[in-house]
């Protein structure tokens, strides 16, 4: 067993990874638990109901409530954990949660250390269902991070001293509730306003006359011509934005790479960005892309996608959906190698059930607790 903990660790790139983190080697040969005994891998899952704090309104819905489906692998009495957060406008429920994952049989699976093949059959039961995937991901990754006794941090090789500043998510709202939005949002360096609709001057106006901190904008999707977009982009620039979130819809490629090529500030491609290809897409039509768990299926599609889009030169924004500390923390173990990071999605909900990730000082501070960090209240 420990052969096959170097063999994953090898065409994983993961030991090499681990020499940069200075872990050493031993730690893949002298495994922390009874390897000889050949256990079995369950999967179990419950929905829970996230709160949120403030109605969530954006360009094109508003929410109270966000469902999510925990996830747990347990193997030889170690526990991962994982999370799928399905806001309803994505088309993810947990009921349709609940039938993806009631088809998932891990114990055909003796090593847990055999993620590549596991998640590539979880990813093959069926079409779409991302959330559903990622809390399997999720769990995994959580899961043989313990055995292993490491966070994956470590183990992908990152210095958790250069993780980012996160924002902090204000929703679209009159300007009396954006504006205890942001005395809220008092230790937060960054903030990131949603627009889209007819008020978005008065939203960054009503911002404007409580604080000068920088700003970045997700319109999702609500901007439909490409000259009023180039127009609210060089008037954004003048009011101190940094980066423009998937100003257009995603379906038209062409008006996205026009605004990029003649826009004063950078674009970033979210809804339109997914999965792994859909990278290649994004190259030249935005100038980065946002990477969330939730599209991409978890952690491993992740970080390739980071990788990816690192080696076309492009910008990468680490973001999430309203979910709860469990997959926040998962997220946060890439955030040392982005630009940006938008991960305040378990701030923003009034009854998190795990402790992880923090944020300090509006900045995302990583725990060495071993695989994704996170432990259940």
């Amino acid at each position: 067993m420990a052969q096959n903990r170097r063999d994953f660790l090898k065409t994983s790139g993961l030991l090499a990874g681990a020499a940069l983190a200075g872990i050493p080697n031993s730690i893949y040969s002298k495994p922390n638990i009874n390897f000889t005994k050949v256990g079995k891998m369950k999967l179990t899952f419950k929905p829970y109901d996230l709160t949120l704090k403030h109605a969530f309104t954006i360009a094109t819905s508003t929410r109270t409530t966000t469902p999510v489906m925990l996830t747990e692998i347990e193997y030889e009495g170690v526990v991962g954990y994982g999370e799928a957060s399905m806001p309803p406008y994505l088309g993810e429920s947990q009921a349709s949660a609940a039938e993806f994952l009631g088809k998932v049989n891990l114990e055909q699976f003796p090593d847990p250390f055999d993620m590549e093949n596991i998640l590539d059959y979880v990813d093959k039961i069926a079409e779409k269902n991302p959330a559903a995937k990622a809390s399997v991901d999720i769990a995994l990754h959580d899961l043989v991070g313990k055995l292993m006794n490491q966070p994956w941090f470590k183990i992908w090789g990152y210095d958790k001293y250069r993780s980012p500043y996160t924002s902090f998510t204000i929703g679209i709202d009159t300007p009396e509730v954006v504006r205890q939005k942001v005395r809220e949002a008092d230790i937060y360096k960054i903030l990131k306003v949603k627009l889209g609709r007819d008020n978005d001057k008065q939203m960054i106006e009503t911002i404007r006359e409580i604080t000068d901190k920088p700003i970045c904008v997700d319109a999702n999707q609500g901007w439909t011509d490409r000259v009023k977009a180039l127009d609210m982009a060089y008037w954004l620039k003048e009011k101190g934005i940094t980066f423009i979130e998937q100003a257009m819809p995603k379906e038209n490629i062409d008006g996205n790479a026009w605004l990029t090529e003649n826009s004063p500030l950078p674009t970033f491609g979210d809804e339109s960005v997914q999965r792994l290809p859909d990278v290649i897409k994004a190259h030249k039509v935005y100038s980065g892309i946002n990477i969330k768990l939730m599209k991409s299926t978890g952690m491993r599609e992740a970080h390739k996608m980071l990788t990816l889009a690192r080696g076309l030169g492009m910008k990468v924004m680490l973001g999430c959906m309203t979910e709860t500390s469990c997959a926040i923390s998962a997220a946060s173990h890439l955030s040392p190698m982005v630009d940006f990071a938008d991960l305040d999605g378990a701030v923003l909900i009034s009854n998190d059930c795990f402790i992880g990730t923090t944020i300090e000082d509006g900045k995302i501070s990583l725990t060495d607790r071993p695989g994704i960090g996170a432990i259940k209240k």
